[in-house]
């Protein structure tokens, strides 16, 4: 359901936002002047980002703030380029992408959650957007979330909530099975985990054909992504996100093959979902129930495991993320108030910040290592205001707990 009226006092406390600069207009592609000449970073093209849904308010019109996303491309210890989108201030909200896209592509819905306080961190993974590829020798899920593990580690981060889209949820519940001590919480996005997807790639394995159907059930998906009679606004929007993606998987098509190769080899996902529960780590699953690629019983699936919370998108395919930049961050706000605002709660009391309402710079001092690399890639702390428009989220969702 959408988003009612209810308080979210108990986590306003740490809502924080790093705003576009001075000068860039937020269709801009502007270079942050704080760390130019430091690594490659460009800002976000969002047309109209906002700053996420006012309870308070939700629909009012007016001047809002803008988020600044900003791109990098960081170096590994050992060599290893990976690129990275940052945005605001506080928990770190660690966001992988789904199979041939990148972390950017989510801009919009991200911009719209920095404003709950969280610092988002969008990793591209092995082979997608400015990461490289793994070796002939690494080509297995594990193998991807341990990539992950080390740019992590190499940023800095101490604890943070991990959410993963797709093949992105398969990496992050593999990472926190190994990490349940760092990982305030895992959200998974029409994941392909589950006892139902499991069963799938056995079948892909044994019947190749069948993992064409999935494909093709996925291209479908996505061009019902881009509204471009409903809401030709937002399909413009989108359009110029995933323009720059596709381009450049036709210009490298081989960086897909180790990802495609690495779902077929996956070992089972219940040895790590049975982890997550086993470690005590909150788990919330979110999935479309039209999902016809990745079915909405393997979100169940994975949910009874963890003893987690189930969201159910209605009427919502397994993109729906990117049609609607709007219904993610008003889930959040629902779990916010609930689920995922007690696990972060109780991560920070764990970690020994016992204030009722801790400060920006409390929460971050629990949540990253000292000097941390993350730190100087946020976005100068520019504001500049805009009209814009909040929107109500397009899908309408219930949450249900399940319990084995």
């Amino acid at each position: 359901m959408p988003p009612s009226t209810a308080s979210r006092a108990s986590l306003r406390s740490w809502r924080s936002t790093v705003m576009t600069p001075a000068g860039c207009s937020p269709t801009d592609v502007c270079v942050n002047p704080a760390t130019h000449g430091a690594t490659v970073e460009l800002v976000s093209s969002v047309i109209e980002p906002i700053e996420g849904p006012v309870l308070d308010e939700p629909l009012a019109d007016g001047a809002v703030e803008v988020p600044w996303l900003s791109r990098h491309e960081i170096e590994l210890g050992d060599g290893h380029r990976v690129g990275v989108t940052v945005a605001g201030r506080g928990v770190p909200l660690v966001v992988v992408h789904g199979f041939s896209v990148e972390g950017f592509l989510y801009a919009q819905s991200l911009s719209r959650l920095v404003g709950m306080g969280f610092r988002v961190v969008a990793i591209d993974t092995a082979g997608h957007g400015a990461t490289q590829g793994l070796p002939l020798s690494g080509q297995k899920m594990d193998d991807y979330a341990e990539l992950l593990g080390r740019a992590i580690d190499e940023l800095g981060l101490r604890r943070y909530v991990l959410a993963g889209h797709s093949m992105g949820g398969q990496l992050v519940t593999r990472l926190a099975a190994k990490r349940p001590d760092q990982a305030i919480a895992v959200v998974l996005i029409d994941a392909i985990v589950g006892d139902t997807w499991d069963r799938m790639v056995y079948l892909f394995r044994v019947a190749p054909p069948m993992l064409s159907a999935v494909g093709a059930a996925l291209l479908i998906d996505s061009m019902a992504v881009v509204p471009a009679f409903t809401d030709p606004k937002q399909a413009t929007k989108l359009l110029r996100l995933v323009l720059p993606t596709v381009a450049g998987h036709v210009v490298r098509p081989w960086r897909l093959l180790g990802p495609m190769a690495s779902i077929l080899r996956t070992r089972s996902s219940r040895y790590a979902l049975d982890a997550l529960d086993d470690g005590g780590v909150p788990v919330v699953a979110i999935h479309g129930a039209w999902d016809v690629a990745v079915p909405h019983r393997t979100a169940r699936d994975a949910v009874r495991r963890t003893n987690g919370t189930l969201v159910t998108v209605d009427r919502a395919g397994h993109s729906w993320i990117l049609r609607d930049p709007e219904t993610l961050p008003g889930i959040f706000i629902e779990l916010l108030d609930g689920p995922l605002g007690e696990a972060v709660q109780t991560s920070l009391r764990r970690s020994g910040l016992r204030r009722r309402h801790p400060d920006i710079e409390a929460i971050e001092g629990v949540c990253y290592e000292p000097g941390a690399s993350i730190l100087d890639l946020a976005p100068s702390d520019g504001r500049r205001r805009v009209v814009g428009r909040h929107r109500r989220p397009h899908y309408r969702w219930t949450v249900e707990r399940l319990a084995t």
